[in-house]
């Protein structure tokens, strides 16, 4: 096993304590040392892109629909987002599973943690049922501890992407937020939770002492998913029934009903670091050009930065208000469009 040793790359581990191999080593710049799953349906294609390339601060094509990774340089909770399955904080990497054998025996647990081994369901080459198991029986048997394969304290996991296999400390995503599904009131065409969601991680990539604004809210879905995930974040509508609607949604899931107020966007006060601006629309009828470009305006003295959406093509308006394009794209259900823009 000696010159397996010499040819795996091992890196610091986050949580999960292993000593280093080779302390002359070096890791490379180019090595990434978190990697995310993820997957997404065709209609999200552009949708999981921005979010993705945004909250995890990296350039990301996605070339067809499915299952995918995408490394890293940033440490985020894997349940952020409603693309990502979960992060593998990579603990070394070979040319063959054997390879990472030694890294496994270099791993230090904790005397009360426990731990499985999974082969992950992704990447370039998934194993077989057969050889799955092999190959997390040959790296369990490595590992110093008491393995528990119900509820273990520690998983590690273990992939094939490009050429090499990499074994890591596996963090499965929590989905508990797909419990805001079931808000009390809630009406056809509102933001799903998935798509408001993957909006706010556009808009707000670091959550820390951000203060996000929804000026045209609904019935808060944007909102709540923005205080879930620990942003200071505030809904208006001009709607008085999406307002009364809001103030229930809010309270149902424990947050602050005051964060929703009720009036005309082109009256708020205040500053914002960024908001989601979900244009008005009616399917009867469309908005006047010249609202549009005073919301638009307004908004930009509220903000610095927001991602716009719109069933219509708004881009020249944008322009005008002052508003610098970063990036665009759709997301569909059936025929249904939404046009997405990120702007500065």
């Amino acid at each position: 096993m000696a010159d397996n040793l010499n040819k795996a790359e091992v890196y610091p581990a986050s949580s999960a304590a292993i000593e280093r191999i080779d302390e002359d080593e070096t890791i490379e710049p180019q090595h990434f040392h978190y990697l995310y799953t993820f997957a997404c349906h065709e209609n999200e294609l552009q949708l999981c892109e921005m979010e993705l390339s945004t909250l995890l601060q990296t350039d990301l094509t996605i070339n067809s629909a499915g299952s995918s990774y995408v490394w890293s340089e940033r440490c985020i909770l894997p349940g952020r987002s409603p693309f990502i399955h979960g992060r593998l904080d990579v603990l070394g990497q070979g040319d063959s599973a054997a390879e990472l054998l030694p890294v496994a025996r270099e791993i230090r647990l904790m005397p009360e943690e426990t731990f499985k081994v999974v082969c992950l369901k992704a990447g370039d080459a998934v194993p077989d049922y057969e050889q799955a198991l092999k190959l997390e029986r040959d790296i369990g048997m490595c590992i110093r501890g008491t393995a528990q394969m119900k509820q273990p304290k520690v998983t590690f996991g273990l992939i094939k992407t490009g050429k090499k296999w990499l074994l890591g400390q596996w963090t499965e995503s929590d989905k508990s937020w797909q419990v805001h599904q079931q808000k009390p009131q809630n009406y056809s065409t509102g933001f799903g939770v998935a798509l408001a969601r993957a909006l706010v991680n556009i808009a707000v990539p670091e959550v820390e002492g951000h203060r996000l604004l929804d000026p045209c809210c609904g019935m808060g879905t944007v909102v709540i998913e923005a205080l879930s995930m620990g942003i200071d974040a505030r809904g208006n509508d001009l709607n008085a029934l999406a307002v009364r609607g809001a103030r229930v949604n809010l309270p149902h899931f424990g947050y602050d009903a005051q964060r929703i107020t009720l009036g005309d966007m082109k009256e708020l006060e205040g500053r914002y670091d960024s908001a989601i601006f979900d244009m008005p629309y009616n399917l009867c009828s469309v908005l006047p050009d010249h609202e549009q470009r005073a919301m638009l305006m307004k908004l930009r003295e509220l903000c610095g930065r927001a991602v716009i959406v719109s069933t219509e093509w708004v881009q020249e308006h944008l322009l005008e208000a002052g508003w610098t394009i970063e990036r665009y794209g759709t997301v569909r259900k059936s025929a249904f469009v939404r046009h997405i823009w990120v702007c500065s």
